[in-house]
């Protein structure tokens, strides 16, 4: 599933008059790139979730050699965040195959035959993750286990479980996980490691069921933070992940580079 439903506020004015999904980075849109890329790792049936010139997009679609391997989710009506649109899609995939999650503005390096047989049969979802410098971090027991999430800048920690919620914790520069000296709960458990998300995910439709629950829009991550306690999700590590989020004016020269180079 490609997210490409987004307004694309922070690339105006060029979102003024066409969806972030066209938005030409090295005489490619952003989208027959990911298709186009992800086809030569043997992907042949894609989703692609539409709401900001959601026409112009299917329009784009329908002209392109791929056109027969995508399928739309509207979602004209009302933007449904990571989560919804997800959820709206389900009947769209094959139950018994795990699912590529992949934003349209991101560029990378990624090897999707090796990410994609790291998805073990046990497991309900793999997160791509790397210890890039951000303000929100993931949390992962040694077992690279899904524990929680923690804003940086505030300290604020989100998580099923009471004994992490109610942790004094602070990330270094280094990304090690530190325990206020009053975090009594905290030290009765494994450490923990911070890994910043790369926004690629693989997705078992095991876990849809788990969202009849959540309201039409929400968040995949607010998802995933709520289930963790009860579902296998991981971490997986690249440490030479490269990826260019093409969300601002300033990262276009950036990504032209990025697609120069590989």
């Amino acid at each position: 599933m490609i997210f490409a439903a987004g307004l694309g506020t922070r690339l105006k004015p060029l979102t003024d008059t066409k969806p972030k999904a066209l938005i030409p980075v090295g005489g490619e849109t952003l989208l027959g790139r990911t298709i186009g890329r992800l086809m030569s790792f043997g992907y042949q049936d894609f989703v692609v979730n539409v709401h900001h010139f959601a026409k112009d997009i299917e329009a784009f679609v329908a002209e392109q050699d791929y056109a027969k391997l995508v399928r739309f989710s509207d979602e004209t009506e009302m933007l449904l965040e990571t989560g919804g649109g997800l959820k709206k899609a389900a009947p769209l995939f094959d139950p018994n195959e795990p699912i590529l999650i992949h934003n349209v503005d991101i560029l990378d390096n990624v090897d999707y035959n090796w990410f994609a047989n790291q998805h073990q049969a046990d497991e309900d979802a793999v997160l791509l993750v790397s210890r890039r410098q951000t303000k929100r971090y993931l949390l992962f027991d040694n077992g690279m286990r899904l524990m929680g999430w923690i804003n940086k800048e505030t300290g604020e920690i989100k998580s099923p479980f009471p004994w992490l919620r109610e942790a004094e914790l602070t990330i270094d520069d280094q990304l090690n996980v530190r325990a206020a000296a009053n975090s009594s709960l905290f030290t009765l458990h494994s450490s923990l490691h911070a890994f910043a998300f790369s926004g690629i995910h693989s997705f078992s439709p095991r876990l849809f069921p788990l969202m009849d629950r959540f309201p039409d829009k929400f968040s995949i991550i607010d998802f995933y933070l709520s289930v963790c306690h009860r579902s296998h999700i991981v971490g997986l590590v690249k440490d030479d992940l490269q990826m260019i989020d093409v969300g601002k004016l300033d990262s276009l020269q950036a990504a032209e580079a990025f697609v120069n180079e590989h």
